[in-house]
């Protein structure tokens, strides 16, 4: 697990971008309160998501419109055609915490053991 911030840091509607302790970026997003965290960079062209702009779950890549669903990494429209990794974030103690995937399976990055 990587602490990546404190609640209060990342309030509604903002995303950051996680690069320490994390084999590629990982952006985690606060969507109207509920977090979630996927690979930060477009699959279409490199692009951070962080970036981008959300709007409930969707985030839209800065670059050329592609646009994301966060629950499932799910490409919504083109030019992206392939699904980003979603990795499992939860609050504990104040701390948003960042699960770092081991392995995919499907769309979904499943986390190491502790």
């Amino acid at each position: 697990m990587i602490t990546v911030c404190r609640i209060e840091d990342l309030p509604p509607g903002e995303a950051l971008r996680v690069t320490e302790g994390v084999p590629a970026p990982i952006a985690v997003f606060n969507a109207d309160g509920v977090l979630y965290a996927v690979d930060d960079t477009c699959t279409h062209q490199d692009a951070s998501l962080a970036d981008g702009w959300l709007e409930g779950c969707l985030v839209e890549c800065p670059l050329h419109a592609s646009s994301f669903d966060l629950r499932t990494g799910r490409p919504t429209c083109p030019p992206a055609k392939a699904a980003l990794r979603t990795h499992r974030v939860q609050v504990v103690d104040g701390l948003v915490l960042l699960h770092v995937a081991a392995h995919v399976t499907g769309d979904v990055a499943v986390a190491e053991p502790a």
